[in-house]
């Protein structure tokens, strides 16, 4: 399934709801209108939130994908629940993060290509440790943006860029999960622009510190989260996703790579993201930065220069959507 958060047009209060076909589906609605219309009323129960469903999973997913199949396949525009419609046309939403609120946001650094290009900038060769051990930082979970929305130009930089990664949100938590077990707190998967001021990073990391500064001003997610089971015939033998990721700025294709490029695994990186510590539903985990998938490693002479105002950026991975933000 896919699972979106949004908010209708002429409304200021966040709903919960999944892709059917081109709408979007209000869980709380069609559960209201499960109990007019059929007399049923367990789909009532769940949570009116990603985020309160994520916290029990294990119980929540099967009764969503109940209330999937309960409802029709089609005419889902007209049906009502009181006296409003249970769906909208997706173009008629805007969308939020697929959590708009996490606990907190972690990214990794897992794709070789991209690691190489980062570190010779800074006139550094490849670390051996970075081969042994998935390594992350935290990034800001406040300033999140989803799909279509505007994104402000941060003030005081001259090297805007944008980063092409794949996320994933965890559901149910737990602390020290195996690689082996990691799976069970997957929730799904999502597109991560994870911007960044390539002057302000900089900055910070001659110091050893950062990328702090040159990251919280902003990040975008979406359009979706896709569950796992969507995405089931995706893994090659090497238990890698053959996902195709590609990115453009005002149409122009400027990045293309694959997630099956990632070095470590999504196991390890679970595994070493909750050594000693809990995860907690909802937390976003991002990839890091695909090959060829921002303008530093591409360089700014080669893509027409850094990020500015009035540009807008598009990234797709193949399965999970597009998510595209204009910069303002």
């Amino acid at each position: 399934m896919k699972f979106a958060t949004y908010i209708e047009k002429g409304y200021g209060s966040q709903r919960f709801g999944f892709v059917k076909d081109a709408v979007i589906v209000d869980v709380l609605r069609a559960a209201i209108y499960m109990k007019e219309s059929s007399g049923i009323t367990d789909f009532l129960a769940i949570p009116s939130s990603l985020k309160g469903c994520l916290e029990i999973w294990n119980t929540m997913l099967p009764e969503l994908q109940k209330l999937d199949r309960a409802l029709p396949d089609s005419g889902l525009n007209d049906l009502l629940a009181g006296e409003h419609l249970i769906a909208q046309n997706i173009s008629d939403v805007r969308l939020l993060p697929p959590v708009p609120d996490p606990a907190t946001f972690r990214d990794f650094y897992v794709f070789e290509q991209h690691v190489k290009a980062a570190r010779k900038g800074r006139g550094l060769d490849m670390h051996p440790s970075w081969y042994e051990i998935p390594v992350f930082y935290y990034s800001n979970p406040v300033n999140l943006y989803g799909d279509g929305e505007d994104f402000p130009y941060p003030e005081g930089t001259k090297a805007l860029d944008f980063e092409l990664e794949l996320a994933i949100i965890i559901a149910n938590g737990g602390k020290d999960i195996s690689a082996e077990n990691a799976d069970t707190i997957i929730g799904g998967y999502t597109i991560l622009n994870d911007w960044s001021a390539r002057d302000f990073q900089k900055e910070e990391m001659v110091l050893s510190m950062g990328p702090a500064k040159g990251k919280d001003f902003g990040s975008c997610f979406g359009p979706y989260m896709v569950t796992p089971d969507e995405l089931a015939d995706a893994w090659d033998a090497d238990g890698k996703l053959q996902l195709q990721m590609t990115l453009h700025v005002n149409g122009k294709q400027l990045s293309d790579g694959n997630a099956n490029d990632m070095y470590h695994s999504w196991g390890d990186i679970i595994e070493r993201a909750s050594r000693n510590t809990k995860l907690v539903a909802g937390e976003y985990i991002g990839s890091g930065t695909v090959g060829t998938g921002c303008i530093m490693e591409l360089k700014p002479e080669n893509t027409g220069g850094w990020i500015q105002k009035g540009d807008t950026v598009t990234l797709e991975i193949e399965r999970l959507g597009i998510l595209e933000n204009k910069v303002v």
